[in-house]
């Protein structure tokens, strides 16, 4: 589905992604870990072209995203993301949040697009609230608009820029089971989180980043239990602390 060859980045002065090279399969649910700075969301914005790089090549299903001539519409209307902040659109309804990209984007009529909307903002636990304007909804709540908007265009490929992050933390089980369901159907997830525990329950794969580079790729159980690279021991050993302590 994806495949980083070489892929550099820099900000200036800054290097943000070295020489990335990584494979991420059809079907298959990746978390991307590590600290704040390491390049994380940096790396999943190169994939639908909200940050461009400056070498290498980042291909979805065989074709290169970033050569010259790329429609950017297409393109991200075949990959969904959903962002740390939401970014519902606050002068639209609920339900013509979900229907304006396969209207305008896509070309779908606009009873059918509703027909869809609606049936996904069910599927979130939120039909009943597609009248409802962004402001009147909790963040969990417009956390899962979003999924339900991403999802109207039917992407083969969802991106997460740390989705829960910006919630309180009673909202983030309900996040975290709608994208548990999208697991369950076979959708091709990468996830940038710090829940570690969405990342050991259904990730297929943890990569670990830092300092712009991936350290660390293993199956959760070995990631979390057997570390290999002395950075992620520490990483993890600093998540573990603060519950060492109130053990």
């Amino acid at each position: 589905m994806i495949q980083f060859s070489k892929v550099n980045k820099w900000y200036g002065d800054y290097h943000a992604l070295v020489d990335i090279d990584e494979t991420i399969a059809k079907g298959e649910v990746v978390v991307v870990c590590g600290p704040s700075g390491s390049g994380k969301s940096t790396l999943i914005r190169t994939i639908n072209r909200l940050e461009p790089i400056e070498s290498g090549t980042i291909t979805i299903e065989g074709g290169d995203i970033h050569r010259r001539g790329v429609d950017l519409n297409r393109l991200r209307s075949r990959i969904g993301f959903v962002f740390q902040q939401f970014n519902l659109f606050p002068h639209l309804t609920v339900l013509q949040n979900c229907t304006l990209a396969p209207i305008e984007v896509g070309g779908a009529r606009p009873a059918q697009a509703h027909q869809k909307a609606l049936a996904l903002l069910d599927r979130v636990g939120l039909a009943h609230k597609a009248d409802a304007w962004p402001s009147e909804l909790s963040g969990g709540q417009q956390q899962r608009v979003a999924i339900a908007r991403a999802l109207a265009m039917e992407p083969p490929l969802m991106l997460f820029d740390e989705p829960t992050s910006a919630l309180d933390p009673e909202m983030v089980g309900e996040v975290l089971l709608v994208m548990q369901g999208l697991v369950r159907d076979g959708m091709t997830l990468v996830v940038v989180t710090h829940e570690m525990g969405f990342a050991r329950d259904v990730a297929h794969r943890v990569l670990f980043m830092d300092q712009g580079r991936i350290l660390e790729r293993a199956e959760p159980h070995e990631f979390f239990n057997h570390p290999q690279h002395p950075r992620a021991q520490q990483f993890l050993a600093d998540i573990r602390t603060p519950f060492a302590r109130t053990a």
